[in-house]
C-alpha cells in the first residue's frame, strides 16, 4: 500500500473529504479499492474520528421510501422476524420456508426497497432460509424491537407506522399471512337427499401467540370489511380464520398463498 506516491494519497484523501465514494476514488486514481479504504481508516485514526457507517435510514435522514414495501415488511417482521442489535452485530432477519422461493425473494426485495444501502444476504439452514439485512438502523424502522419474545411484551404501532398501515392495509395483511398464516382447504360432509356428500372450501388462517399482533391483524381486517372468527384450539385462541366465500376471494386477490 505504501508504493503509491504521497501526492496520490493526498489527492485521494482530499476526494474522500469531499464525500466521494471509495469506489469512485479508486477508479479515478487507478488505486485498488482496498487501499483507498485503508487510507481512509488510517486518516480517521490519525484524527481520532470514530468510524460511522453511512446510512440511508429514512427515519434518520428523512429520505422518502416505499411505504407499501414497508407495510409488507412490517407484517413479515411481526410474524417471523427479529432484530439483532449488539455493539458489533446489527441485522434484521426474516425466517422463511426454504421451499418458498417466492417468499424469500419478496422479503429481500422489500428490505432493499425500504433501505437500499445495507447488504442483504440469505443464510440457508435445513428447511429454512434466513433473509438478513445488515444495519443497526432497522431498530429505527421497527421500534417494536426489544428484549425477550414479542408475545411477552407490549406490541403497538407508532403513529407514523399506523398511517402507513392505514394507507396500505393489504400489504400489511399480506406480510402477516406470508409470515404466520396460510391458505388451506377444509372439508365437511352434509346429508343431501339421504346421501352424505363431501364439500370442500378454502380458508385463511393466521396464527400468533401475541394478543397484540393478532389484534393488529384483526383490526386491519375490520377496516377492510373482512369477516373473521377465532378458532380456539386446546383452549388457546391463537388462530384467526377467514372463511366466508366473498372474503376468501378478496384475500386471494390481494394476498394469495405463500409460494
Amino acid at each position: 500500500m505504501d508504493q503509491h506516491k504521497p501526492s496520490v494519497r493526498a489527492e485521494a484523501l482530499e476526494l474522500l473529504r469531499q464525500g466521494v465514494a471509495n469506489r469512485i476514488v479508486a477508479e479515478r486514481l487507478n488505486v485498488p479499492r482496498g487501499t483507498i479504504g485503508w487510507w481512509r481508516s488510517e486518516e480517521r485514526k490519525r484524527q481520532g474520528v470514530p468510524y460511522e457507517r453511512s446510512t440511508d435510514c429514512p427515519r434518520c435522514t428523512g429520505r422518502q421510501y416505499d411505504h407499501e414495501a414497508y407495510a409488507y415488511l412490517l407484517g413479515l417482521y411481526l410474524g417471523d422476524g427479529h432484530i439483532i442489535s449488539k455493539p458489533k452485530q446489527h441485522h434484521l432477519s426474516i425466517f422463511c420456508n426454504a421451499e418458498q422461493v417466492g417468499l424469500i425473494a419478496a422479503a429481500a426485495t422489500a428490505m432493499v426497497k425500504v433501505m437500499p444501502l445495507p447488504r442483504v444476504r440469505c443464510r440457508y439452514k435445513p428447511g429454512c432460509t434466513e433473509v438478513k439485512s445488515y444495519t443497526k438502523h432497522w431498530t429505527c424502522m421497527f421500534p417494536q424491537h426489544g428484549p425477550g419474545k414479542k408475545h411477552e411484551r407490549k406490541i403497538a404501532l407508532e403513529p407514523w407506522q399506523q398511517e402507513i398501515v392505514d394507507a396500505h392495509p393489504w400489504a400489511f395483511v399480506r406480510g402477516l399471512i406470508h409470515s404466520d398464516g396460510c391458505r388451506v382447504t377444509n372439508w365437511t360432509t352434509r346429508m343431501v337427499q339421504g346421501e352424505r356428500k363431501r364439500y370442500e372450501y378454502p380458508r385463511y388462517f393466521f396464527t400468533n401467540v401475541s394478543d397484540d399482533i393478532r389484534e393488529l391483524y384483526t383490526g386491519t381486517l375490520d377496516k377492510l370489511g373482512i369477516a373473521w372468527t377465532h378458532c380456539t384450539r386446546h383452549g388457546n385462541p391463537y388462530n384467526i380464520s377467514v372463511a366466508r366465500k366473498a372474503d376468501v376471494a378478496l384475500m386471494d386477490a390481494h394476498v394469495g398463498p405463500k409460494y
